[in-house]
Formats: C-alpha cells, sequence, structure tokens
C-alpha cells in the first residue's frame, strides 16, 4: 500500500550544524575565546595535535586547538559528484543546515514532518567535550549546546523538531542532574556514546552508569546510540578506501546490540529504552537467531543472565530505524514492527534529500498501511513521547 498522505513522516536521526554563536550567545564573556568559535583561516594553520595544513576556510576553535570540520557531512542538497569533502565554510551548506526555520523549509520540500537533533560539534553522544582539560568549561558548553537545543532550535517548531540532550559524560552526577534539569525543559531523548569503553570510560558491564540508566527510565528520556559516536568504528586494511568505513559502519550498532543483550543493563533496568541510531534494520533477524544460539549453549559458564533469552530482551528494549533498507523491510516481522522507526539522515550524505518521502514511500509500497503508519510515524511518537498536536495539519 502507497505512504498515505494521512502519514507524518517522523524521523529519529537528523543532525544540526551549530551555528558560530551558540556558545557565545549563551555563556560569560570571560571565557573569551576559549570558548567554541568560528574563525576563518588564511591557510596554513595546523589541526589540533599537529599534522596537516589547512587551506583558507572556516573552522572551530575550542580552548586553542582548531578543528575543522564546522560541517560533519552536511552535504545534503549536493550531487553524488560532489561528494567526498566537507563544506570548507557555511557559506558552502544549505541554510537549513544550521538554521531551524530553513530546516522547516527543507522538510516541507521532501515531505517530512518531524525530525531529531543530533549535534554535530559536539559528537552525536557529547564525546566531544569528554577531552577537555578544563571540566568545568566543558560542563557549561555541554549545558549551553542543551539550552540552544530547545530554547532556540526546536522553539522555532516545536511541532516539528523532537530536542534530543547530551550528557558530561565524565561526571556521574553531574549527568543526573542534567537529565532532571533537561527533562524539566521538555528533552525528548539522551544522545549517548554507543560504547563507553571504546572511548575510555567505564563499560557497560560494570554498574557505573546506573544512576543515569535510572534516571533515564524515570524522566521516560530513551537513550538514542548512533553509530560512531564513541570516536570508534569498525576497521579493516589500512590502504582500503573510505567505502569501506562507510559500508561496514552500521556494524557498529550490531556490536552495540550484542554488548547491551548480554550486559546486566536491561535486567537491572527493564523498563530503559535504547534506539540504535542509523543503525539499519535487516540484520536484526540473524543477529538475534545467532545471540540466542550462543546464549543457549554457553550461558551456564558465563555471568550472563539464565532465565531471559536476548531476542526478548531485544523486543523489549531497544529500538531500530532505517533509511533504505528493503531486505530489512521485508523482515520486519521477525525484527518486530513496533520496534522498527524511519530516518531521513538530513543533511548526512546517506540522506535522500529531497526526496526522502519518494524513497520512503518506495520501501512502502507492499507493507499494509497498518504497519506502514507504525512505521513512518507511530512508533517514533511512542518512543519519545512526541504527540501530534497539529491534527488536521497538512
Amino acid at each position: 500500500m502507497p505512504l498515505q498522505d494521512h502519514m507524518k513522516l517522523v524521523s529519529v536521526d537528523d543532525h544540526v550544524i551549530e551555528h558560530p554563536e551558540v556558545w557565545r550567545d549563551r555563556l560569560p564573556k570571560s571565557f573569551g575565546d576559549r570558548l567554541p568559535h568560528v574563525v576563518r583561516t588564511t591557510g596554513g594553520e595546523s589541526l589540533a595535535g599537529g599534522g596537516e595544513l589547512l587551506p583558507e576556510r572556516d573552522v572551530w576553535v575550542y580552548d586553542g586547538d582548531i578543528y575543522p570540520q564546522i560541517g560533519l557531512n552536511a552535504v545534503a542538497g549536493k550531487k553524488w559528484e560532489d561528494f567526498g569533502i566537507d563544506p570548507y565554510r557555511f557559506s558552502e551548506m544549505r541554510p537549513g543546515c544550521y538554521d531551524p526555520a530553513e530546516r522547516v523549509k527543507d522538510m516541507d520540500t521532501e515531505g517530512v514532518w518531524a525530525q531529531t537533533t543530533f549535534p554535530s560539534l559536539p559528537g552525536f553522544g557529547g564525546r566531544f567535550f569528554l577531552n577537555g582539560s578544563d571540566r568545568e568549561l566543558a560542563l557549561q558548553c555541554v549545558q549551553a549546546w542543551n539550552d540552544f537545543i530547545i530554547d532556540e532550535w526546536c522553539a522555532a517548531a516545536p511541532e516539528r523538531f523532537i530536542p534530543l540532550m547530551i550528557l558530561p559524560v565524565w561526571d556521574i552526577e553531574r549527568s543526573v542532574a542534567e537529565i532532571g534539569r533537561m527533562a524539566g525543559k521538555g528533552a525528548r531523548g539522551i544522545s549517548f556514546i554507543e560504547n563507553p569503553a571504546a572511548a575510555g570510560l567505564p563499560s557497560w558491564h560494570t554498574g557505573h552508569w546506573d544512576s543515569v540508566f535510572a534516571a533515564a527510565v524515570e524522566t521516560e528520556l530513551p537513550l538514542c546510540m548512533h553509530f560512531g559516536s564513541s570516536g570508534s568504528m569498525p576497521s579493516v586494511s589500512k590502504d582500503a578506501p573510505f567505502t569501506t568505513a562507510i559500508v561496514l559502519s552500521n556494524t557498529s550498532s550490531m556490536a552495540t546490540c550484542v554488548d547491551l543483550l548480554f550486559s546486566p543493563v536491561f535486567h537491572r533496568f527493564p523498563k530503559l529504552q535504547v534506539a540504535l541510531s542509523e543503525g539499519g534494520i535487516g540484520w536484526v533477524p540473524w543477529l538475534l537467531e545467532r545471540t540466542d544460539h550462543i546464549w543457549q549453549r554457553h550461558r551456564h559458564y558465563n555471568d550472563i543472565d539464565f532465565d531471559t533469552r536476548p531476542s526478548e530482551l531485544f523486543r523489549r528494549n531497544i529500538w531500530t530505524c532505517f533509511i533504505d533498507d528493503r531486505h530489512g523491510m521485508g523482515l520486519r516481522e521477525s525484527i518486530g514492527i513496533d520496534r522498527i522507526t524511519w530516518e531521513s539522515d538530513y543533511p548526512h550524505a546517506d540522506s535522500n534529500f529531497p526526496h526522502s518521502r519518494k524513497a520512503a514511500a518506495e520501501h512502502f509500497a507492499d507493507v499494509p498501511d497498518d504497519e506502514t503508519h507504525k512505521i513512518a510515524e507511530l512508533n517514533a511518537r511512542r518512543l519519545f513521547r512526541f504527540p501530534d498536536n497539529t491534527k488536521g495539519a497538512a
């Protein structure tokens, strides 16, 4: 059946490119140029940590170091032939990357009703600020980004944007406090690191994160774990083309899934919800079969739950999403129709902009109306507690 006009596409994975004044607008002037800000290089400056010299371009500067990716993969609207280089300047991006009013126009153009708000400079899970030496500055930068998302970006069109927050992941007490603060301001999810151990933090198996998980459950905020948010990606031979990394990127979501299913997390927090952001769906049936098989044979000598199959935990606690995954749509019943959501990934290279609704409709062509409506819209609204307050809107 076609994607009916009354079904609003709600995307669970999209990205905000922060405008140059996000932090300067919100933090004390006493921090000066230590705050994240954008400068135009004249050519010849070195990256943070040394290395190659930069051509003339706009770059982020934070606490004295240069970070050149002002728009991580912000290529929406460009031809495929022009992919390969991130924009050098804001003027090379679509305004919808960094301007919420222009974003809404782009959403209207491609038929997407609502989007999520993953960060760019802070990293998908806020890991960027983990590496700073000044923790107080880093904390205030995290809070300023969160305020920007609620008070500026999402406030421009509250019915169109689903606000995600980030955490000062180096400090559990402050992370818990920030969850409470942002839940009170209307946050609908937590953008979190998909593999803390890879980022030098304690793993899921330690109990270190229990207070964060408890706060997430109490406030009904899902943890959205975008692939690569830890800074670690699957790798092959060093001289392989970058296409191999792109193809394998979703396998980091597979690894996160297995790590969580065999950890104590969902046994300690049975109501905790985790979304594997930009992870794809076609791999799910095979992985669940494999995890159940290994659990059946090897649970007796491992410190894992004896009573609950990993596949049962998956269908209770984990959500998936897809952009282009026709194979996965054919396996939707094996995955769990109530656990599949859709994403547009604007403004990244995987996005189908400006044809997202057309591309989604092709995936739903042979799917019954009720299932299409769940996957395209209703599941995401349920995950994020994001009601439709615009009944009758186009």
